[in-house]
This record gives structure tokens, sequence and C-alpha cells, in this order.
């Protein structure tokens, strides 16, 4: 049954026993503390199964779950965890990344306008040993459909969903599945994305991750543009342009 105040966290994990304390400390700090911690191991082969299972004896709050099999990306951990969510906003936490104890809080409380279906915010980058380089990613206050075909300005980490203002939404096991969704909803609410103005996420930069091939990332923007949002080939060379130039800008910060 869902509970009307409560806030599901997902946090996939795979192989992160170097960072994963980290972020679940970072949930254990939250000022608002009506939350539950869904974490989802995605057939970890290193300690972060039991270092989460640690956790799990300490504090109610706080649920482990296993796919079948590894998946290979964290789309389907994260459908693990939405179906498995009792409460009524839904957050999302990578476990290599750290909120800010007032993150749920502040988010909360914008989520209330009725024109918000998603609440995100600010983040810094940190280096893969959690040292700050002031690198700070600013995102606009607010963002419709048409806005975000310009690029991807929700960091997922920092996302919070109302899941009354929608029907239940799950992610596709794709590229940027997670700027596919975003899209999606949008688009099917005719809503906003509103942005905090504050940072409340510390984005861990790591060699060798799944989003950090540009290559690769550059293909997938596309796909979701011709294939998920049916966009023509001039829409999509226009909005990828927009991308583009976003991408950059962000990546030189």
């Amino acid at each position: 049954m869902e509970k009307n105040n409560l806030v599901s966290i997902i946090m996939p994990s795979y192989n992160v026993e170097r960072f994963i304390r980290y972020s679940i400390e970072s949930v254990l700090s939250q000022s608002y503390e009506d939350w539950e911690l869904l974490i989802i191991d995605d057939h970890s082969s290193d300690r972060t199964y039991s270092i989460a299972m640690d956790y799990c004896h300490k504090d109610a709050r706080i649920k482990v779950l296993k796919t079948k099999e590894p998946s290979g990306s964290p789309a389907e951990p994260r459908n693990l965890g939405i179906r498995s969510a009792r409460g009524r906003f839904i957050a999302f936490l990578d476990s290599d990344d750290i909120w800010l104890s007032s993150k749920l809080k502040e988010q909360l409380s914008l989520i209330q306008n009725e024109q918000a279906v998603i609440v995100y915010s600010d983040y810094e980058k940190i280096d893969e040993q959690g040292n700050s380089r002031n690198r700070i990613i600013r995102a606009p206050r607010q963002v419709e459909y048409f806005g975000l075909l310009k690029g991807n300005i929700l960091a997922c980490s920092t996302v919070l969903v109302d899941s009354k203002k929608l029907e239940k939404f799950y992610f596709e096991k794709q590229g940027h599945e997670d700027y596919a969704l975003w899209l999606k909803v949008l688009r099917l609410t005719r809503r906003e994305a509103r942005n905090t103005g504050t940072i409340q996420m510390l984005y861990r930069v790591r060699e060798g991750s799944i989003s950090s091939n540009k290559i690769n990332a550059i293909k997938w923007v596309w796909r979701i543009f011709r294939e998920n949002e049916g966009l023509s080939l001039l829409s999509s060379f226009y909005f990828l342009t927009h991308t583009l130039i976003r991408s950059f800008l962000k990546f030189v910060k």
C-alpha cells in the first residue's frame, strides 16, 4: 500500500564497494526522515551486496534486493526498485553519488506545485577519490518537454518524481535510459520539471563509467530522438546540435 508522504529511494548497485557506504550514509543523514531506501544489487562480484546488507540489518528503512542475473545497465535494477516502492514520491540515487542533507526536504516542498511532476537540483562534480574540483553544474530553474529535447539537464541522482501525477513508469533498457524516461514523462503529462536552484548532490566522475563514452552518448541521444520520440531527421539534427553544445559547456566546467 502506498504511503502518502513516504519517499522511496531507488539505488542500483554494481561493484561499488569503494563508494556505496558514502551514498547510503548520505541518505541516513537526510533531515527528512520518512523514507525507504531500496538498494538493488545487480549481482556484484565484490563486497557491495554484503556492505548493503550490513546497513539493512542496522536500519529497518533499508531493504536490499537482487537481480536474478547481471543486467549490465541500471535500468533493470531501477525497475525492480520501482515495482517494490511503497512511497508516493520516488527518488533516485546512484551508488557512487552523494546527497546533501537537505535534498529531500527542499525537493518535497517544491514538488507540491501543481505543475511540477519532476523536481531536480544543481550538483557539484567530484573526482573518483571524492575530492572537490569546484565544478558546479547549474541547470535552468524549470524545463518543459521541448526545452528538455535541447539536452538532458536532469541529473538522475537529483531527481524526485511524484507518482500520483503520472501512471506507473519504468526505464527502458537503452543508452541514456533516464533521459528517455524524463522526456516521456514530460511529453505525456504536459507538465514541467522544476529545479530547487540549490546544490543537492555530489556527482562522482569515474573513469570507464557507462556514461563516459562520448561517441556512444551521441548515438544514444540520436536513437532517443528518432525512435523514442519519433522526431524527423531535421528536428533530430536541430535538437542534437543543442545537446552537443550543452554537453560541451557542461564538460568544460
